[in-house]
């Protein structure tokens, strides 16, 4: 997606709802990994005011498999309410900024604002999901570069200024663990993109959690894949993995930390080569409810 040309276009390349109830897990109102990259946190008691308010660093800004930036701050506000019995409605906003992103001889700029909107039902046997997202990429899709866009001269994708998507969910709980499945359409690009995963929770004590997750994603439909310039227009995405230690602070606040690596496959392993395909990274939020 994002086309590092410092050392080729093809060998450096370009984080609300993706993963499980994505927009919703963002908010850290799900057990999913939402899509900045953060994996679960224990849920601190509700606040009747329904807000929460989330803000992190994080080393690499990787969404659905595709490196965006590096030392990205992020900040998420989300409010949430019961609308029926086993309903509930979410809406807020995120928004993330590189700090510092290297790409071997230029000034690279990369900021994004996603506003999103959700319906979670609670079946009991499983929770479902319906999210749309609105992204708007304030240096381009691609990131800029002294003032010019990153992407792709080949694909106007890569250059693109905002995007929309709606996304279909559904988490299964099985005591610790869940699974979880998304599907994603992208309106902008008429792209698809699915994804399935798993975590599972092991309470240390009343304070701590150790959460190691896992999750894989397909692109259908040249879903950001660029196939004029990789020659792949569907295939696996990539394959992530991650724990997080999730640390209960109040009875309304979190801290938590993680550490990843994003696997490259077929559809990314063209676009995703910054120092490794293979790539480890991590970060930090804080998770506060009122």
């Amino acid at each position: 997606m994002k086309s590092k040309s410092m050392k080729s276009l093809l060998t450096k390349s370009a984080a609300v709802m993706a993963a499980c109830f994505a927009l919703s897990a963002q908010a850290g109102t799900t057990t999913a990994p939402s899509a900045k990259g953060v994996a679960p946190v224990v849920e601190p008691e509700a606040d009747p005011l329904g807000f929460t308010l989330e803000t992190g660093y994080e080393s690499s800004y990787y969404f659905r498999g595709l490196w965006f930036s590096n030392n990205n701050v992020w900040t998420s506000l989300a409010f949430s309410i019961p609308v029926a019995e086993k309903l509930s409605f979410t809406a807020g906003a995120l928004y993330t900024s590189t700090v510092d992103t290297d790409v071997g001889g230029g000034d690279f700029d990369y900021s994004e604002l996603d506003l999103f909107a959700a319906l979670n039902y609670d079946a009991g046997f499983a929770k479902f999901g319906l999210a749309f997202t609105n992204y708007n990429f304030f240096d381009t899709f691609s990131g800029s570069v002294n003032g010019q866009t990153f992407g792709f001269a080949e694909s106007p994708d890569s250059t693109l200024s905002d995007a929309r998507d709606i996304a279909l969910s559904v988490a299964v709980p099985i005591g610790s663990l869940n699974l979880y499945g998304t599907y994603v359409y992208d309106f902008r690009i008429e792209g698809h993109y699915a994804e399935l995963g798993t975590d599972y929770t092991i309470a240390v004590n009343d304070w701590l959690s150790i959460v190691p997750s896992a999750q894989i994603g397909y692109n259908i439909a040249d879903y950001y894949s660029y196939a004029e310039v990789t020659g792949v227009s569907s295939g696996w995405n990539h394959v992530r993995a991650m724990i997080t230690a999730p640390i209960k602070l109040t009875k309304t606040a979190s801290l938590v930390p993680y550490i990843a690596v994003n696997f490259a496959l077929d559809a990314r392993e063209q676009l995703n080569v910054i120092e490794d395909q293979n790539a480890l990274y991590g970060g930090v939020k804080v998770s506060v409810t009122f």
